[in-house]
């Protein structure tokens, strides 16, 4: 395969949506509440939001349409998430978090099908999301679904993890110039 003429930027979009995804589901998980929201919606704007759209711009120039597609995708989901907590162009109705979840429930669903030609690195992290937007939205719809929210946090908190090994795979294994880190090949 001919040389890239610009660095990988799939481990920054992992990365950015690592972290943010990590601070909103601790706070989702119960273990920092306030703490955790004010962290995610801080980075929803800039690292999770707009370094992930800058890294799916970037994706776009190297021609891989899977990672283009998911990390302008999720960088826009970030700062859409920013705008809806922040007062965003209509106020905030009971089930408009629900229905945002649902549309991004949909979506994750059809790009997991497509992870299916990535790496396990990158499935493992699409299944869990799958699994932690369908805990969430189900959470998010009417009232009286704590106990979803919080399952969903905890998956939401592995699928950060996922993330951050699948970015740490992809900087490291560069790096280092051999796999320090397997993602497990599977397109």
């Amino acid at each position: 395969m001919a040389e890239q003429s610009i660095a990988d930027p799939g481990p920054l979009g992992l990365a950015g949506f690592a972290m943010t995804t990590f601070c909103l589901s601790s706070a989702n998980a119960n273990l920092w509440k306030g703490a955790g929201v004010a962290a995610a919606l801080a980075l929803a704007l800039i690292y999770g939001g707009t370094a992930q759209l800058l890294a799916g711009m970037w994706e776009f120039v190297r021609k891989n349409t899977f990672g283009a597609l998911a990390f302008t995708s999720y960088g826009a989901f970030w700062i859409g998430l920013w705008l809806l907590e922040h007062g965003g162009p209509a106020p905030v109705g009971t089930d408009t978090v629900g229905i945002y979840l649902l549309s991004w429930t949909i979506f994750t669903l059809y790009m997991t099908v497509a992870a299916l030609r990535t790496s396990t690195a990158v499935l493992g992290v699409f299944v869990a999301l799958s699994l932690t937007f369908i805990f969430l939205t189900i959470g998010a719809w009417g009232s009286g679904h704590t106990d979803m929210t919080k399952i969903g946090g905890w998956l939401g908190i592995v699928t950060a993890a996922l993330a951050w090994y699948a970015s740490a795979a992809g900087v490291i294994n560069d790096t280092h110039k051999r796999v320090v880190l397997p993602v497990g090949p599977r397109g």
